[in-house]
């Protein structure tokens, strides 16, 4: 019986020399890999357990011609297969299931696994991840070269990405003139994050509002959200002025500039409150891009604290070669498919269910189109 999954992975580069002494298809070894992240496995062994207890099931779809792997041999693949084009690979499927919706948001943000040394800008292996919010999908992955920074590695990761139609959202790493210029020129609008990194345009988004104040916010755009989570209650309040006077040059297309200012309740003690400036090529009301503002974090709840509490990310010690990286693309994918499927309880329990049922388990890898 055929099986989608194989498909994603048939024009994937194989990493390994073409010898006689090759004893695993490469999509054998990539679709165990894949279905044991899902269903529970967190490490080489884990993975190489899993294939080698559920070898009958795999039969069914792959070739096996000898068998299935060994954890060393799953780790030697992963360390040397391209994580750049393993995550393409991936992306394609994920961006035709939210397609159909028309415009997506796509918030880009970058996490850290911080047990995975590496010499990057935090010292550690460093992913940054294309998420589609409301859908909940793994877009596209970059790791962070040794040496690197987040901010040279935004750029390689929207060059993968159909954009034309898309809301990006970043934070203040993603400030940067070429990357919002990158984002227009493909199809795309933007809404950033801006911080101290970026002080003359800081400093002159807060002088539109200073003049805006001293007018008594005439012609402003004002609206107001409130929330409760975590034991906390949070007011906000965006205000947003339209085609805004004395930005410095070289930004393309800001339409916008938004002020978010935010106040928090906690076992009824307020604490201070804090404000964040915003640039945009958007021209929308202030409800409708407070929405894209709060749907950035769904990055950080939908996915990034999913994979530090259920898959145990910050735990993993992944370090050779491109092992790390490509594992956690796997995570990603696993939470962007476990989080699709009609069924109660939290993703740690969709894994374990995933583990027990291979029929659920087919359930979850339809989810992945060729």
């Amino acid at each position: 019986m055929p099986l989608a999954l194989t498909t994603v992975f048939a024009d994937l580069p194989d990493p390994r020399i073409e010898t006689a002494n090759k004893l695993h298809p490469l999509t054998d070894i990539l679709v165990i890999a894949t279905c044991a992240v899902i269903a529970g496995a967190d490490g080489w062994e884990e993975i190489a357990e899993y294939g080698q207890s559920k070898e009958d099931f795999f039969r069914r779809f792959l070739e096996l011609p000898n068998g299935v792997p060994s954890h060393d041999t799953f780790e030697r693949v992963f360390a040397k297969l391209d994580p750049d084009a393993f995550a393409d690979r991936f992306g394609r499927g994920m961006r035709a299931l939210c397609e159909s919706t028309g415009l997506v948001h796509i918030a880009v943000d970058g996490k850290s696994a911080r047990r995975s040394a590496q010499g990057t800008f935090t010292g550690c292996l460093h992913l940054v991840s294309a998420w589609a919010t409301e859908s909940r999908l793994i877009l596209g992955q970059r790791s962070v070269p040794e040496g690197g920074h987040e901010i040279t590695t935004v750029p390689d990761l929207l060059a993968a990405l159909n954009l034309n139609g898309a809301v990006v959202t970043l934070d203040a790493a993603g400030c940067q003139k070429a990357t919002v210029e990158q984002i227009r020129q493909q199809g795309g609008d933007y809404v950033v994050r801006v911080k101290g990194n970026q002080k003359g345009l800081h400093d002159a988004v807060a002088d539109v509002f200073d003049r805006a104040g001293g007018a008594e916010l005439a012609g402003c755009d004002m609206a107001g959200e409130a929330g409760v989570g975590h034991g906390r209650e949070e007011e906000r309040y965006v205000t947003v002025v339209q085609d805004p006077e004395g930005l410095p040059g070289g930004w393309t297309d800001v339409g916008a500039v938004a002020l978010v200012c935010r106040e928090r309740r906690a076992k009824g003690q307020k604490s201070e409150g804090t404000g964040h400036y915003y640039i945009t090529s958007l021209r929308v009301r202030a409800a409708v891009l407070a929405g894209y503002i709060r749907n950035h974090w769904g990055i950080e709840n939908g996915l990034h604290w999913v994979l530090d509490v259920a898959f145990r990310e910050d735990d993993s010690r992944a370090r050779t070669g491109h092992a790390a990286a490509n594992l956690g693309m796997l995570r990603r994918v696993a939470v962007s498919l476990l989080t699709r499927t009609k069924v109660k309880g939290s993703i740690k329990t969709r894994r374990m269910k995933a583990g027990w049922d291979d029929n659920y388990l087919l359930q979850v890898i339809q989810g992945i189109t060729a």
